[in-house]
């Protein structure tokens, strides 16, 4: 992708924390970003920036949605399913109703959107597909079945994409970044759980910003051959752990777990 020629990109979670820095990031370049949150009024105001309220939780609003800024867009060049969200609390206590939302916010709205921008992209030849990912769906995190699994879910998904799809498809894989979203998840609360949710919170505050999640994109968008998967945190998750899935038994890798959240 050239520099000098601004790409249409569809957004979702444009709002806050990492969304907000990819707008940030692609607008400052010259980059038309058409953002996506459910309440318009928490959507910055940039140059090149087109908000958009599109509430990922219910398909009508997303067809419709997506529909009218496809029409003020010509069509998208690129999509990025950022949004996230995230419940935490023991598998026996979390309403089912919660767990459903997981999976539709994380899993069932990207594909949607994927499927809506691809006509687009297949008559063009042309296009790049961005799903942001997490390393908790590598490395469960305790308390968050739902989460982890749905994004080990949009991991695989996007994998069947690039094996089916003439186009650029990538996975961005964040590990813990320093942003709002832990002290957003809806917690269901128990007290034995006090002990996960506190080295969460440290772990947090002792992350990279998520401007480090903005570069990724931003080299997936211009790379001519981006890798499959960028994986992106500190040293020891971006680095460390990808290896440490490969290569360490099940069992150990869950004792290290296990450690690492004083379980």
């Amino acid at each position: 992708m050239p520099a000098e020629v601004p790409k249409k990109v569809l957004l979702t979670g444009a709002s806050t924390g990492i969304g907000l820095a990819i707008a940030q990031r692609l607008c400052a370049a010259g980059c038309d970003v058409w953002g996506t949150s459910r309440d318009i009024a928490r959507l910055p105001q940039l140059p090149h920036f087109h908000p958009v309220a599109m509430d990922l939780l219910q398909s009508d609003s997303i067809r419709r949605v997506f529909a009218a800024a496809r029409e003020q867009s010509g069509g998208f060049d690129a999509l990025i399913n950022n949004a996230g969200a995230a419940v935490f609390g023991p598998t026996d206590t979390v309403p089912l109703e919660m767990v459903r939302e997981q999976f539709q916010l994380l899993v069932e709205a990207p594909m949607e959107l994927i499927r809506l921008a691809l006509p687009d992209m297949l008559r063009n030849k042309t296009g790049t597909i961005i799903n942001v990912t997490s390393l908790a769906g590598v490395f469960p995190v305790p308390y968050m079945a739902a989460y982890s699994a749905a994004k080990a879910a949009l991991s695989s998904y996007t994998r069947c994409l690039r094996l089916e799809l003439p186009l650029c498809v990538v996975e961005i894989q964040p590990g813990d970044i320093n942003t709002g979203f832990h002290n957003a998840t809806q917690r269901v609360n128990a007290p034995h759980t006090d002990g996960v949710w506190q080295v969460q919170i440290e772990t947090m505050a002792a992350a990279p910003g998520p401007e480090c999640v903005a570069d990724a994109v931003w080299r997936a968008l211009h790379d001519p051959n981006p890798p499959p998967v960028l994986v992106v945190g500190n040293f020891a998750q971006a680095h460390l752990g990808p290896l440490a899935a490969r290569l360490l038994p099940s069992r150990l890798m869950e004792w290290v777990l296990r450690r690492h959240y004083r379980l």
